[in-house]
């Protein structure tokens, strides 16, 4: 259609339509009126378009059709340099003022939503008044319209990237704080409004069921807000503090989120303790794990501990050891996720929940709750198999801040969990040399206790001196344990003397041979005997090629990776240089055994 034939169809359905009531308006003066208008729009005759906007006689059909123009409009009022930017500015502000709010709603959310991260921010930007406008409008009915305006708003923010450096920030690169600051101004006047609601209702015992339902809907659609926005952008981001960066509109936006939360009734004390607090039943559509998600608790715990938001309203009157307990349940949460960002903050809440505890003042009572298991093993998986070496270093930083925290009872009940449960060498071995350092603290003077030394250290003994594979066990792959538990044998031999017997090992060395050293001494020897004949095997190849080949050879069952033969060479040394460390510390502890028969 060209310009000339769509500006002739639009003056030929205004001329029809304003001698009809708007309730006479056919199916086909509403498609002519939406076609011509915006090929109009399109084709530069705004001024024509805005000169039948404005006529008097036209405001009945302006009323009912005119929020078919808000596409092509938008378009040009987002380009911002066309030369009829003034003229569509000015027809885009008569259809706000003009149309009915239900229509102008439907037709400024479909503008919203589009698949375009790179004009999410200027369609914010220019949508978000008109939207917060037209939601006032409707008065006691906007509950419901001003969820799902929140719900569009966010996802389209979740389509822009969140800035990873303090510059990316700075500078507001992706536009995500344009975006927040945007939406905080969108929100107020409907917070504000809840929030007199609340104070209204408290004050004014006859206020109707059906008004205090309305009002119940529109402190549940913010709530699903604060929810949404703590599950999901705010768990992403990583807000840094005044020091770093003043002025961030990120933190300001979480503040504001918090603050949101309060204004609408919501206690933050009672949300971040709702794992060990039973709240009380909230009337409403919604059930209680779907009006708090556990993410956005986890979140909302985050921005309480971690970065101190809320700090002021937040009482004080809750015990370190009470905090832990609550947090437990949101850093299980965090740390079961194989996301970095939620790691990070898994790791990042349980150590400034730990820190406020006091060393040795946990008790072993808590190990009953399941939460107090399940969040080491998550431990060991991010110090274990997590990529980043950064998450793997803080991990093992906390898990050792979470032992120091136990008092003796519960370190050793806690050892012997992790023993039994780890299943990982290098944790293992990092377990027994804590039990190492326990022992060596209850043997120091006036440090005496129960749970490590004597009858209650042997069972913890036991474990700690076994292979799991009696002689056929993998030295290799058991290094670590193996290692600690060799040096813990021969500190105790050292340290413990015969006469005095404190932890019980002279009485205990010769089932400790039996389950222990002489299986190490015979696996050892076969592991020596195959790796050195495999050398052997490997150095006769080389000298019958002539050039450099790639060569797969096995190590027990285990086919080792390809690699070329000086490589293969190199790490079957490697291997022997390992069998040689083992059997010197095995011999010395040997050496020191004997002491026992010759006294």
């Amino acid at each position: 259609m060209t310009a000339g034939m769509a500006m002739e169809q639009l003056s030929d359905v205004v001329q029809r339509c304003q001698a009809l009531a708007d309730d006479r308006y056919t199916t086909e003066d509403h498609d002519v009126f939406t076609i011509a208008g915006r090929t109009c729009i399109e084709e530069g005759n705004s001024a024509q378009v805005l000169s039948i906007v404005l006529d008097e006689k036209n405001q009945d059909m302006v009323r009912c059709m005119g929020w078919n123009l808000l596409s092509p409009l938008i378009q040009v009022l987002l380009k911002k340099e066309d030369k009829n930017l003034p003229q569509c500015l000015a027809i885009f502000n008569h259809l706000l003022e003009t149309c009915r709010p239900k229509e102008l709603l439907i037709g400024l959310l479909e503008q919203l939503e589009h698949d375009n991260p790179a004009t999410v921010a200027e369609t914010l930007h220019l949508l978000l008044n008109p939207l917060q406008k037209v939601l006032l409008c409707l008065g006691s009915r906007k509950a419901s319209s001003l969820g799902m305006t929140l719900s569009s708003v966010l996802d389209q923010m979740a389509k822009l990237p969140i800035p990873q450096t303090k510059e990316q920030e700075e500078d507001d690169v992706f536009s995500l704080g344009r975006c927040c600051t945007d939406l905080i101004g969108f929100v107020r006047p409907f917070v504000l409004e809840a929030g007199q609601n609340l104070l209204s209702a408290h004050s004014n015992k006859t206020t109707s069921e059906q008004d205090r339902e309305k009002e119940d809907e529109l402190q549940t659609e913010l709530l699903k807000y604060c929810m949404k926005t703590l599950s999901h952008l705010l768990l992403e981001v990583q807000l840094r503090d005044p020091d770093t960066l003043p002025l961030s509109p990120l933190r300001t936006f979480a503040t504001e989120i918090l603050s949101t939360l309060s204004a609408i009734g919501e206690s933050l004390s009672s949300l971040v303790f709702q794992p060990l607090l039973k709240r009380k039943q909230v009337p409403g559509f919604l059930e209680e794990e779907v009006r708090y998600p556990k993410k956005s608790l986890a979140s909302l715990a985050h921005l309480v501990f971690v970065y101190h938001l809320a700090a002021d309203t937040f009482p004080c009157v809750f015990s370190p050891v009470f905090c832990l307990r609550a947090n437990m349940e949101h850093i299980s949460l965090l740390l079961s996720r194989t996301e970095d960002y939620m790691l990070q903050k898994g790791l990042d809440l349980y150590e400034k929940s730990l820190v406020r505890v006091a060393d040795g003042s946990l008790p072993a009572a808590l190990l009953e709750i399941k939460t107090f298991l399940i969040v080491p093993q998550n431990l060991v998986k991010v110090m274990t198999i997590c990529a980043k070496h950064d998450l793997r270093t803080e991990g093992l930083m906390v898990f050792q801040l979470s032992i120091d925290k136990f008092d003796t009872e519960a370190k050793y009940r806690f050892f012997q969990y992790m023993l039994r449960t780890s299943h990982h060498s290098g944790v293992e071995g990092y377990i027994i040399k804590n039990i190492k350092n326990q022992i060596d603290f209850s043997l120091q003077s006036g440090n005496s206790n129960i749970w490590f030394e004597g009858i209650h250290l042997l069972p913890l003994l036991r474990m700690v001196f076994s292979l799991p594979d009696g002689p056929e066990t993998d030295l290799l792959q058991y290094l670590d344990r193996v290692m600690e538990s060799l040096n813990l044998l021969r500190y105790l031999v050292i340290r413990d003397k015969i006469t005095e017997n404190q932890t019980g090992i002279w009485t205990e060395l010769y089932k400790i041979e039996g389950t222990f050293t002489k299986p190490l001494r015979v696996g050892l020897n076969m592991s020596r005997a195959h790796y050195e004949r495999e050398l052997h095997n490997t150095m006769e190849t080389m000298k019958k090629r002539t050039k450099e080949s790639v060569l797969s050879i096995s190590v027990g069952d285990e086919k080792l990776p390809n690699m070329t033969s000086e490589s293969q060479i190199q790490a079957l040394h490697s291997a022997l240089h390992t069998f040689d460390m083992i059997e010197s510390v095995l011999v010395r502890i040997e050496e020191l055994s004997e002491v026992k028969d010759d006294l």
